[in-house]
């Protein structure tokens, strides 16, 4: 019978747990402030998603890897019915009703692992060589990256579509693919973005992108600027905290949320946390350096580029240097599909690191060390 051997957590990455303890602890007491009820229902995504994050720590995910295409695939078919089936709201078709329960679940957010767990399966079946990927294999892999980002971009949800855009052709920059190629994408880009903006994007899209490179702010980055203005070296009591408490801030537990830190805890706070945003990248990224195992390279480098991503949008939206777009601060922000979905990334990931020893167990499933 297979027995758990406590050696095992000599492998455990146990910095990125720590550097994840201090964006909770503070996101919860943020929303406790502005919406006491969110708090509640923000510590019990907490509570989920390490439930989730044991069950997914102790599969044996490189033995049930043949699953993977199937989990993507399944992801995909959900995607489309979104597009037959889909609930609207605010304009956006984007979720899926749940029978009896009365819930509803957006397939969106789902698809981001599966895409990242099949680059990281068919990376790991075929690795690339000296000099990159060649066109064949670059078609085959911006395949799978280009069916999801179609299919949400016509929800639309071109926020989400980008995002995923980004971190799958960052993925392939980062493993290796011929030099040529990316050559060649950069002057199609040049010749296809203003068609893309002049007659694919939607009316309100284009209308973010004229407010953003407009010399007059939106009325939510109005307040957002005002609300970090304020904040001044070591912010403001929660009474004196007008643009949160008085409710001219808009959407402060999650969108805006940094601005809300700021108004609260001044450049001190941002600095803190933003400190604890690069650290957390840049492990993750020497994780995916310094290792040679492409599954776990493809795993560790995708999350690095979700915070990266994800953290510098938000915040650049926030003080008016990017469009506003519905992308939250990764574990910060309130709302339980974008937390769930980051820890059952992160315990993908240290399943892969804890266990990357797996072929060393012996007969009494008791792991041997050299």
């Amino acid at each position: 019978m297979w027995r758990f051997d406590r050696r095992i957590l000599t492998q455990f990455d146990f910095f990125s747990i720590i550097l994840i303890i201090p964006l909770v602890i503070t996101s919860n007491w943020l929303i406790g402030e502005a919406v006491p009820a969110l708090a509640q229902k923000q510590s019990a995504y907490v509570g989920v998603s390490i439930a989730l994050f044991v069950f997914v720590f102790f599969m044996p995910i490189r033995r049930m890897n043949w699953l993977i295409p199937l989990v993507y695939w399944a992801n995909v078919l959900l995607l489309l019915g979104v597009e037959f089936f889909g609930h609207s709201r605010l304009g956006a078709q984007r979720w899926i009703d749940i029978p009896f329960i009365n819930a509803t679940i957006q397939p969106s957010e789902f698809v981001k692992p599966a895409l990242i767990l099949m680059l990281a399966y068919l990376i790991q079946k075929k690795p690339p060589p000296m000099n990159g990927y060649g066109v064949k294999d670059f078609l085959i892999l911006s395949g799978y990256i280009l069916l999801p980002f179609i299919l949400i971009v016509k929800e639309p949800d071109l926020g989400t579509a980008m995002v995923l855009l980004l971190i799958g052709y960052g993925v392939l920059f980062f493993i290796g693919v011929h030099w040529k190629i990316w050559v060649a994408i950069v002057i199609l880009l040049s010749f296809v973005a203003p068609l893309t903006y002049q007659f694919l994007l939607h009316d309100y899209q284009r209308t973010r992108i004229t407010d953003f490179v407009s010399e007059k702010p939106s009325y939510h980055v109005e307040q957002s600027i005002i609300a970090i203005g304020s904040g001044g070296m070591t912010g403001k009591s929660k009474d004196d905290a007008t643009q949160t408490q008085m409710k001219f801030l808009p959407i402060a537990t999650s969108d805006f949320v940094f601005a809300f830190l700021v108004e609260r805890t001044g450049f001190a706070g941002a600095l803190g946390i933003i400190s604890v945003y690069i650290m957390l990248i840049l492990h993750l990224f020497s994780l995916s350096i310094y290792n040679k195992d492409y599954f776990i390279k493809v795993v560790t480098v995708s999350i690095s580029f979700m915070f990266f991503i994800y953290m510098g949008v938000n915040i650049a939206m926030t003080m008016g240097y990017a469009p506003v777009v519905g992308i939250p601060l990764p574990m910060f922000s309130y709302g339980g599909s974008s937390f769930i979905n980051f820890i059952v990334l992160f315990a993908i990931m240290q399943n892969l690191i804890t266990f990357r020893y797996i072929n060393m167990y012996d007969n009494r499933g008791t792991k041997t060390f050299i």
